[in-house]
């Protein structure tokens, strides 16, 4: 069995706000990837509970935020429906995903 390792560097100012985030792999397929915000999460088995790091930079802009979560939304669902089956509530959430873009207008309206 092998073993990979994701390494995230945060540079944070004095109010221990991320200036810079650097993202690399222990398999060298990412390698100082400067990323502007970093949302993570993992199942907790033993308390039913998700655990969340949600992170972003100063520099991070609200629009590139929308589209963050609009793809990772829209990841969501992909995963949702490939991992349960569920065609009809994956279905919903990529509704939701488009009217989440038209409000906050970072796709056109059809």
């Amino acid at each position: 069995m092998s073993n990979s390792k994701l390494i995230f560097d945060l540079e944070l100012d004095v109010n221990s706000v991320p200036e810079r985030i650097i993202m690399n792999s222990s398999d060298k397929q990412a390698k100082d990837v400067h990323l502007k915000s970093l949302m993570v999460a993992g199942w907790d088995s033993k308390t039913k509970e998700t655990l969340r790091v949600d992170l972003w930079t100063k520099d991070m802009m609200v629009n590139e935020m929308f589209i963050m979560y609009h793809q990772t939304l829209m990841s969501m669902a992909n995963t949702l429906e490939k991992s349960t089956g569920h065609d009809k509530l994956a279905g919903a959430l990529r509704d939701y995903c488009d009217f989440f873009a038209e409000q906050t207008k970072i796709i056109d309206k059809k």
